[in-house]
């Protein structure tokens, strides 16, 4: 039944992860500039809603549309037993592990904590996701194994 659906099912899945990823590569971005105001100005108070309403508007559903279809293509698919979608998996849960860290430094902010990396650490940790993505992608389109 859901292999006739198989094209849309990946649509949908591709359109939720470029969204997720665009909060992933974007979300670090706003760190870098966040910690050159101080705790409690009004610059700082602006990153802080602007890093909320990311994680709570454009993230949070991306990530779960991301899975829901992804899930669903997988089933589609038959997908479950094929070793290449088993790493894929083993990133997309990585990618999500690092939505986490992300979702808990932006409370930190939000606390008037300042992350313990430095800039070039974040710069560099902004970079995480676009790497994890690559794999993702080649995984699902060249299927290896």
């Amino acid at each position: 039944m859901l292999a006739e659906y198989y094209l849309t099912l990946k649509s949908l899945h591709i359109l939720s992860f470029v969204a997720w990823m665009a909060g992933l590569l974007y979300l670090p971005r706003l760190y870098i500039y966040h910690c050159e105001f101080e705790v409690g100005s009004k610059p700082y108070l602006t990153f802080c809603r602007m890093e909320r309403r990311l994680l709570k508007i454009i993230m949070a559903p991306s990530i779960i549309m991301t899975y829901f279809f992804g899930i669903l293509l997988a089933f589609a698919a038959e997908a479950w037993s094929m070793g290449w979608f088993h790493w894929k998996i083993l990133f997309v849960l990585a990618l999500s592990g690092y939505h986490g860290y992300l979702a808990k430094m932006a409370k930190a902010f939000s606390m008037g904590v300042y992350p313990s990396l430095s800039r070039k650490s974040l710069i560099i940790l902004n970079e995480v996701p676009f790497i994890l993505a690559i794999l993702i992608v080649f995984l699902a389109v060249l299927k290896p194994w």
